[in-house]
This record gives structure tokens, C-alpha cells and sequence, in this order.
């Protein structure tokens, strides 16, 4: 994309309205503009990583073996009073009542309509183990909307539903969940610690949620110094191996990981006293199994190899695509700007001609971008008429992770600067070895 052509309304001072890094950088990079509290517009910048990130959950998702599908935004009022949800799920829900008196609601998950889909379709423990899950908007009616995506009231959200015969094949759905989870954010950049939690208006005895440690978090956690030693890494998982999934989940949650609300002192005074922190984390998703819940309510039944009706056992587990963004960004910026992991990029790397018009640097630049654009790659072309300063801060702003700076005075020398957005070193190379090394960085990702 060259960028005199592409909308990308960058704000130079930081918005009043802004208290915290990402909604901040958000704002100033034109990812978003706020339509009404706790909504905001997608612009294009925003909405390329925010379909990196959607990207990348549908790939796990479907790794694991779990079923996309997408549901409607809107539901019936009727379904909740059948689960017994509607008046007790609180002023977050935003009601409204149809042209014919009918009421309805503003999916703020949807346990009950997918229950609904499986009740009407699935009879036979046969058809089992079954995941659904949806990538869809959301909205819950928050009483003070603030920092951005990360405390919406529309937000863009994953949610899957687990259907299974017993209480250990749903609990290997949860533990299959979790390691699914946790590739999904590696592959973001991201260390999200699954920690015990409180289940909410979900319901469920078991729970984690994933949190990443960030000063502007609005959760206080407490846990042992050693999970943030342990990653998935490229090990290969079989998601139908029960014992496997298993131990990934004891390797992960052994250790003391809580939330305030599950956070129990004197089981973390145990813990050695260089080993215990306190921090405040952001939350980017959460898992429960809730067994026989609304299934039991709905009549969500089939009939077991024995010819009995049996309700079936039910978990539901989210992931914030939305919030992801700013929880990226608050774990990964400096006062310059955002700093992109390559997972996420909206482009994979920034050609800057400093000196726009002279004719070795614009064939110059024309031929880095044409080869990176053959390789399979987005670069983002900064080819409009303004000073190399304006132009560099543009890019240490929006965050791209490579950069590569084409000048006549390097030219000369037949080399560019490749720089990286993280470490901010640089190096000279040929036009040519700049790029393969881009395409090279880029190709086991």
C-alpha cells in the first residue's frame, strides 16, 4: 500500500479523552475514532490488525477441531427466561422490544441460543463431542465505558460452546480449549497466564481466565514468579489426546496464578518470598465448563449408548478479539509509539524514501516494494512529499516492526537501512539482501 493513497488519519497530539496507552495510540495512529461511548469505528489501520487477530483464532480454532458458525447479534428475550438469565443478568443487557411487541436483546453471549440449535438438531451421543464456536459482535451495556476497546460496550468477541456425553469428555474439551488458547496468544506476541477465577454470570465450577500483566490492567493478580518461565513454544499438540491435554493444563496452572476475586493468602504466603508477585493484568479470555446447566433448563438431551435421554455436558469459553488489540499494544510500545509483534502487523514492513522525487531513490524504493509485494507481503510505501522526520515518527507510531530507509546518500554506496521497530538497531544492505531478509524473517510465522 503506498501510503498517499491509503486513509490513515494520524492525530499529532494525544486526545484529551485518552487515559491509557493503547487508547491513546489507538486514537493517534487512526485505528479508531469513537462513535458514541464505548463505540468506535474500525478505521483501515485498525481493522487490518484486528483481522490478523480474528485470523489467527479462526486458525487454532480449527486446529483443535472445534466447528465455526456465526449467530445472530440479536436474540429473543424468550430463550433467557427459559434458562432463567433475563432478569437476573442485570442493566448490561440492552433490551428492546420489536415493530410486533416482541422482546429481544443484544447478545451479550449466547449460551442459550446455541443450546437452543443443539437441542433442535443433535439426539444422538453419536454426534458427540461437538465444539461450535462464533467470531461476533457483542454488547454489554457497561455504566462507564473507558480505555478504548479494552472496556467497551460493542466489543468483538470469540465464543465457543462445547457439547460432550460425561463430565471427563467436557473436561477434556476445556483442557483442549486452553492449550488452543495459549498458541493462539504466542502466536500474538503475547504471554496471557491462565489463572483460577470467578465465573460470573456464566456459571460453572471450573474456570480460568488468560490475563496479561500490564501496569493499566484492571484486575490485581496474584502468582508464583516461575509461570511466566513456561511457554507452549512449537511443540506439537494432538487435541485428541486426552493425556497430553492434560498435562498441558496441570504444567500450566500448577503453580499459584489467581485473580482478587479466587485469591486465597495464606496458599500464596506459602510460595518462597522471592517467588511471589502482585500485578495488575488485563483479561483476554476466559474458559468454564458449567456441566449440565443449560442443558437441564433448555432440554438439551441425547440418548446414550444405552437408550437413555441424558443431558449433555456444556462448557463455554471466550476469547476478546477486540480487547486483544489494546491489551498488544499495552504490553508492547514505547514513547514513540506501538511496537507490533509480526504475528499482527497490518503491514509487514515501512519503506521511507527520504528523499521523495530524486530519481534513484524513487526507483529505488519502486523496486523494494514491488519485490516484497511478489514475495507475499504487505509493505506499507511512504512515498508522500514530507520531510524524513514527520515521516519517520509517522512510522514509529503505527508500529510496523521492520523498517527500510532508502536515501540518495546510501544509494551511493549501493545499501538502505533496515531497522527494527523493537531493538531500534540498524544495519546496511543492499536493496536486494534487505528484502530477503524481511521475507526470511517473515516466513516461519
Amino acid at each position: 500500500m503506498r501510503l498517499s493513497r491509503y486513509f490513515l488519519p494520524v492525530l499529532k497530539e494525544n486526545p484529551s479523552e485518552a487515559q491509557i496507552v493503547s487508547h491513546r495510540y489507538m486514537l493517534r495512529a487512526g485505528m479508531i475514532k469513537q462513535a458514541s461511548a464505548g463505540i468506535y469505528s474500525w478505521l483501515p489501520l485498525g481493522l487490518k490488525v484486528l483481522k490478523k487477530i480474528e485470523n489467527i483464532v479462526h486458525e487454532e480454532q480449527v486446529r483443535a477441531g472445534h466447528i465455526p458458525m456465526l449467530m445472530p447479534t440479536l436474540q429473543s428475550a424468550d430463550l433467557w427466561r427459559e434458562s432463567g438469565r433475563y432478569d437476573g443478568y442485570g442493566k448490561e443487557m440492552l433490551r428492546m422490544t420489536d415493530r410486533h411487541g416482541r422482546e429481544m436483546l443484544y447478545t451479550p453471549t449466547a449460551e442459550e441460543l446455541v443450546t437452543d440449535i443443539f437441542r433442535a438438531h443433535v439426539s444422538s451421543y453419536k454426534d458427540l463431542p461437538l465444539t461450535l464456536y462464533q467470531i461476533q459482535w457483542k454488547f454489554r451495556d457497561e455504566i462507564r465505558p473507558r480505555f478504548g476497546v479494552m472496556r467497551g460496550r460493542e466489543f468483538f468477541m470469540k465464543d465457543g460452546y462445547n457439547f460432550d456425553l460425561t463430565k471427563e469428555d467436557a473436561l477434556h474439551a476445556y483442557n483442549r480449549h486452553l492449550v488452543s488458547y495459549l498458541r493462539t496468544y504466542e502466536r500474538m506476541g503475547l504471554q496471557a497466564i491462565p489463572m483460577r477465577a470467578d465465573s460470573g454470570p456464566i456459571g460453572g465450577d471450573y474456570t480460568h481466565e488468560f490475563l496479561v500483566l500490564a501496569e493499566t490492567g484492571e484486575s490485581e493478580v496474584f502468582y508464583d514468579s516461575q509461570v511466566t518461565d513456561i511457554s507452549l513454544g512449537q511443540r506439537e499438540i494432538d487435541y485428541d489426546d486426552v493425556a497430553q491435554c492434560q498435562g498441558v493444563l496441570e504444567e500450566f496452572t500448577s503453580l499459584y496464578a489467581r485473580t482478587d476475586e479466587t485469591h486465597v493468602a495464606a496458599e500464596f504466603d506459602e510460595l518462597p518470598a522471592d517467588r511471589r508477585r502482585s500485578a495488575r493484568g488485563i483479561e483476554v479470555g476466559q474458559i468454564f465448563y458449567f456441566g449440565t446447566t443449560y442443558s437441564d433448563k433448555l432440554g438439551a438431551n441425547v440418548v446414550n449408548d444405552q437408550g437413555k435421554q441424558v443431558p449433555v455436558h456444556m462448557g463455554s469459553h471466550g476469547i476478546g478479539v477486540s480487547r486483544l488489540l489494546g491489551a498488544i499494544i499495552e504490553a508492547s510500545h514505547d514513547d514513540k509509539g506501538i511496537i507490533w509483534p509480526e504475528g499482527v502487523t497490518p503491514f509487514h514492513c515501512g519503506i521511507v524514501n527520504v528523499r521523495q522525487g530524486d530519481t534513484a531513490a524513487d526507483a529505488a524504493c519502486e523496486g523494494i516494494y514491488k519485490a516484497l509485494t511478489a514475495a507475499g507481503l504487505e509493505p506499507l510505501y511512504d512515498d508522500r512529499d514530507e520531510r524524513a522526520g514527520g515521516k519517520f515518527a509517522g512510522m514509529d507510531l503505527i508500529g510496523l516492526p521492520w523498517r527500510i530507509t532508502v536515501g540518495p546518500r546510501g544509494l551511493k554506496n549501493g545499501v538502505v537501512e533496515l531497522t527494527s521497530r523493537r531493538t531500534g538497531e540498524s544495519e546496511e544492505l543492499t536493496p536486494e539482501l534487505a528484502v530477503a531478509k524481511v521475507v526470511e524473517i517473515y516466513a516461519g510465522i
